[in-house]
């Protein structure tokens, strides 16, 4: 397990680490928000999960089970700021789960890395029964005989399950995860029919311990309690029709959607989870210089920033 450090932000007279000369390499894990769940007569689909980008294979790698990237080089007395995206607001009504915010790092003399939000749920209108695309896409209403899941963005994550039409709108699909599309729902045209889960995150170890995040929302099913479960890594499970069945939000700073939800019964749509960002660098480069108030803790070596919200961090 990481060890906690003492250390905080440093001050404007430069308390904390003295940094070692010259450009050093620091690794990074940037998971997006993730998206709402949709919101529909019949069952709203999963929220996507936020996009998943990693560097350094040691650690895990990036989204839709792709290569880590090349870890970033870090300069002395530059500043690096990081931006936490929020998780897509379940404030849309019918019109389908809103998508998460970016994630991103950036600065002078590096490729700013950005994952895009996972993609909302399926919802009740016309233009939003095709779930919305992101870094993970959101899965299909149910509320159409035949709708597209949303799509993933490239190495960042995977596609929502689509509707096949075969259980007649009583069941909705699962959004996709990190690691896996998002599941179809099944089942006949009755209670009987199943929503579908969302798809599984995947784990990281730059903390130090292994970590899954980005799971998708699991899909809704009409009643019968056929719920579609969360994806690992903090995706929320889809709705059945009661209080007791009612769908859950993807869980802060994991990225994970939320599950897709019905109208009527006096259940409200869920959230997507936020994201975060974080950065490992070696302990003798650490300038403890830091803005946001980001956790800071050591791995052998090496010291980690996780970032749950906005902030920045210099060189």
């Amino acid at each position: 397990m990481p060890i906690l450090s003492s250390r905080g932000a440093g001050s404007a007279k430069g308390f904390g680490l003295t940094s070692g000369k010259g450009p050093y390499s620091a690794d990074f894990l940037v998971v997006a928000g993730g998206g709402a769940g949709g919101f529909a007569n019949s069952v709203g689909g999963g929220g996507g999960a936020g996009g998943y980008r990693s560097s350094n294979s040691t650690y895990g790698n990036s989204g839709d089970n792709s290569s880590a990237e090349a870890s970033l080089t870090f300069n002395v007395g530059t500043v690096y700021t990081v931006t936490v995206g929020a998780g897509g607001s379940g404030s849309q009504g019918t019109g389908g789960g809103a998508n998460g915010l970016n994630s991103s790092i950036s600065g002078t003399g590096i490729t700013t890395i950005t994952s895009t939000g996972g993609g909302g749920g399926g919802g009740s209108t016309a233009d939003s029964r095709n779930a919305f695309s992101g870094g993970s896409g959101g899965g299909a209403s149910g509320d159409n005989s035949v709708s597209a899941g949303g799509a993933g963005t490239a190495n960042q994550g995977s596609n929502g399950g689509f509707q096949n039409g075969g259980n007649g709108g009583y069941a909705s699909s699962g959004g996709g995860g990190a690691s896996a599309v998002g599941t179809a729902s099944s089942g006949p045209a009755s209670s009987a029919a199943v929503g579908g889960g969302g798809g599984n995150g995947l784990a990281s170890t730059i903390t130090g311990s292994s970590i899954t995040r980005g799971g998708g929302g699991g899909g809704g099913d009409f009643d019968g309690g056929n719920f579609g479960p969360g994806g690992t890594g903090g995706g929320g499970r889809g709705c059945s029709d009661s209080s007791s069945n009612d769908s859950t939000p993807g869980t802060v700073n994991t990225g994970g959607g939320a599950g897709g939800q019905q109208t009527g019964g006096g259940l409200t749509q869920k959230s997507g989870g936020s994201g975060v960002v974080i950065l490992r660098m070696p302990t003798a480069n650490y300038s403890g210089t830091t803005t946001g108030s980001p956790t800071v803790s050591t791995s052998g070596s090496d010291t980690i920033l996780t970032f749950n919200d906005s902030g920045s961090y210099t060189g």
